[in-house]
């Protein structure tokens, strides 16, 4: 019989999400043989995890922690269905693992690793154990930290289900020697005009290159079409690469706040009440399931096929 150490229980019970002693048996049944124990645990009926694992995971939450201090962090968990985003146990779950992000620098693999506080695991196997508790296929998919040495990083969260728990996190990095309590309050404007417009980047500088030529390879096309000469082009593109900034960079972007002037005059005008100068130092914003690729259905097409399989 196979010597089964606790380090094979370990990353049987992380591919599977069965219970220890589960995972001791099935191993101990199988001479140690990791494969053959996935499949004794199928056959159970108690891996749990193991059949969730290749369902889309576009939904859950995205939490902050940490917000109107010199440090916060923003995490995203996704689920199978929003119907996750309102379960206690998860929220729970989210708002831990934020929690434990804001002691780090950002790096998803790095908190995957870190210890889930008072369980006795990490927090990668904290998700897997609500995998099998909750019920759907779940991940830990990104994470952002921002820090200043003065000033603070404020927060934001849009359609919130509970306390820093929501649709779309934004966090704000404002560097200033000011009243903090005041950053704050531009801060979280800045951060609530993030979640509405989507920025590329913070200022011109940041806009990836290869962004900005295909936005004029096409404004270049777009002119020609127009037939004037290529003098009057090259001042129509200038013009309206400047208008891409307008829309694309949050410096330049009309504030939502007041349309009449831009996110960097918004946030110099606050100066008078802060005390000192401001310098927006970054932005980082999360909405749920953004880029991953969701499964669609047709309900009808399904009932179809299900009844001509009668």
């Amino acid at each position: 019989m196979a010597n089964v150490t606790a380090s094979m229980v370990k990353e049987l019970r992380e591919k599977t999400g069965a219970g220890m002693m589960d995972c001791k048996t099935a191993l101990a049944e199988n001479d140690g043989d990791m494969e053959a124990a996935i499949d004794w645990l199928r056959a159970k009926g108690l891996s749990k995890a193991a059949k969730k694992a290749g369902r889309v995971a576009a939904e859950g939450l995205v939490a902050v922690a940490g917000g109107g201090t010199e440090k916060a962090a923003v995490v995203e968990v996704n689920a199978e269905t929003d119907f996750v985003a309102r379960n206690e146990i998860f929220q729970k779950m989210v708002t831990t693992i934020a929690e434990v992000a804001l002691q780090g620098d950002g790096d998803v693999e790095a908190l995957k690793q870190s210890a889930y506080p008072g369980a006795g695991r990490s927090v990668q196997e904290q998700v897997t154990e609500s995998v099998a508790q909750i019920g759907e296929n779940m991940t830990l998919r990104r994470a952002q930290v921002f820090s200043v040495e003065q000033g603070v990083v404020s927060a934001y969260v849009h359609s919130a289900t509970a306390p820093n728990l929501g649709r779309i996190g934004v966090l704000v990095a404002l560097e200033s020697s000011g009243d903090k309590a005041a950053l704050d309050v531009i801060g979280r404007q800045v951060a609530m005009h993030v979640a509405a417009t989507s920025p590329l980047a913070l200022d011109v500088n940041d806009l990836d290159p290869e962004v900005v030529e295909r936005e004029r390879t096409v404004l270049r096309e777009q002119a020609r079409e127009s037939g004037k000469p290529d003098s009057i082009i090259d001042k129509m593109i200038e013009g309206r690469i400047r208008k891409f900034y307008e829309e694309s960079v949050l410096l330049k972007q009309a504030f939502v706040v007041d349309p009449d002037t831009s996110v960097e005059k918004a946030v110099k005008n606050a100066e008078a009440e802060v005390g000192a100068p401001i310098t927006v130092k970054g932005f980082a914003r999360f909405a749920i399931g953004e880029g991953i690729e969701k499964e669609t259905s047709d309900f009808a097409a399904e009932v179809a096929a299900a009844a001509g399989g009668r």
